[in-house]
């Protein structure tokens, strides 16, 4: 993918409001209940059977860095797809293709902090464009 991208190039929905971003984590932890009307509100405007998940998303032209898009965001997913199933600290990367549609190829695993996780999921990757070459 040969993707070079700053931080700052990140779109990045921040889940922790404004006024509460500054202070010490004791303050924050004090406050974690003003959060809980606005996703109560969130969770009822779902769609039934669906979960909420904090995801990357890596999208537009690939091949084309200017047309490529990093994103963080909250996303409502069916909860009984891939991403709707994980659990805990487990990771998964689903990857679509021209080839495969609507059907993504699916990486996943247990989470083992950053850089085993990064490790190993680059490590699949290189092997999947590898066999995807021949």
């Amino acid at each position: 993918m040969d993707l070079e991208n700053e931080f700052d190039e990140i779109a990045i929905q921040n889940l922790i409001p404004e006024h509460l971003r500054q202070g010490s984590v004791a303050d924050f932890l004090s406050r974690l209940n003003e959060f809980d009307d606005e996703f109560q509100n969130v969770k009822q405007n779902q769609e039934p059977n669906h979960v909420l998940r904090y995801v990357g998303d890596l999208h537009g032209n690939l091949s084309q860095t200017q047309t490529s898009r990093l994103e963080v965001k909250l996303v409502s997913v069916p909860k009984e797809s891939a991403l709707g199933q994980v659990k805990g600290a487990n990771s998964i990367f689903e990857i679509y293709t021209e080839s495969y549609g609507n059907h993504p190829i699916v990486i996943q695993g247990a989470g083992a902090g950053a850089a085993v996780t990064a490790r190993g999921i680059f490590g699949d990757i290189l092997r999947l464009v590898e066999r995807d070459r021949n």
